[in-house]
């Protein structure tokens, strides 16, 4: 049976003043799942997640939160935990104490504080004041004061900001997690490397609008052409056999050159000329020691479908 969509949105509309900042948003996320809001600066992503937390409400069209239709007033949906333009927080207090506070705040019961803390890791530094804290700390307090909720639904924006590489393994496994146990978690990220560990679906915003919203996999898929690194057991041979492999071209390596990289080529195709080109290499008896894409399959389709400029008619806005 077909499970409500965590978000069901149609024909949104949102301007504040001139700016048109949401133009005719239709968005479905599924339920138990990680799905990632992306887009260039100004595409929208910030008043999408305003509205998922009840923080603007919506000029236009219909907007559902967990089987409910948002109301034309102010407030935190049921269910709906999270932060838009990072975590309010006290600097004067314990992370211990922040908690407390927003639970009381809340009139939650503040008896999972450890746990909540424990879960992004930030139980040795409990009682020390979050002035002190960095910017990846204070994010992680955040989400573990959205996690006292419970939510069902959990916005999240830019929640890897600040984080270590650790930081961040640690804080990708809790929201893997909350998604295999129900929690839909929708997040906004400019970290494409974030994006494709964690969503199982994305969406992107160019100028107000949904360009693509559907699987990562689906996404990757439909960005043709890439640049690619190729690092062999003979460049000599290796770059005349790509000259002469149908649909692959060489790039100049003038990069390469600055890396101290001359052994490498660069090279241009889509995926069935690639394997097309390794089957070459390797049957010339050229062994393969590196095939990887310069800029990320995820990345490339970002930037394809969010460089178009905006219609004539939105010039003005």
């Amino acid at each position: 049976m077909d499970s409500t969509p965590a978000i069901r949105a149609r024909g949104i509309t949102k301007s504040f003043g001139e700016v048109v900042a949401l133009d005719g948003v239709d968005l479905d996320i599924t339920e138990g799942q990680v799905h990632g809001l992306v887009g260039p600066n100004g595409a929208g992503k910030t008043t999408l997640l305003g509205l998922f937390l009840g923080l603007a409400v919506p000029d236009g069209g219909v907007l559902e939160i967990l089987g409910s239709p948002v109301r034309r007033t102010l407030a935190l949906p049921d269910g709906v935990a999270g932060f838009v333009d990072g975590p309010g927080l006290y600097p004067s207090l314990t992370a211990r104490r922040n908690l407390a506070a927003q639970a009381s705040l809340r009139g939650d019961d503040p008896g999972g504080i450890d746990d909540a803390l424990a879960q992004v890791g930030l139980t040795d530094v409990a009682d020390d004041r979050v002035r002190g804290f960095s910017l990846g700390m204070r994010q992680r307090l955040g989400l573990a004061a959205a996690l006292l909720t419970k939510p069902r639904l959990l916005v999240l924006d830019e929640p890897a900001n600040g984080l270590d590489p650790a930081g961040a393994r640690h804080v990708h496994r809790v929201l893997i997690d909350l998604a295999a146990h129900g929690t839909s978690v929708i997040l906004s990220s400019h970290r494409m490397d974030d994006l494709a560990a964690l969503c199982s679906e994305v969406t992107l915003l160019a100028h107000g609008r949904v360009v693509f919203s559907g699987p990562v996999s689906k996404l990757a898929a439909e960005t043709g052409e890439l640049d690619y690194r190729v690092r062999t057991s003979d460049p000599d041979a290796a770059r005349r056999i790509a000259a002469g492999t149908p649909d692959v071209r060489l790039l100049p390596d003038d990069d390469l050159r600055r890396r101290q990289d001359a052994g490498a080529l660069l090279v241009r195709g889509g995926v069935p000329a690639l394997d097309d080109l390794v089957a070459q290499l390797v049957g010339s008896g050229v062994a393969v020691r590196e095939l990887a894409p310069v800029v990320a399959p995820l990345e490339a389709a970002f930037l394809a479908l969010t460089e178009t400029p905006p219609d004539d008619d939105r010039d003005n806005r």
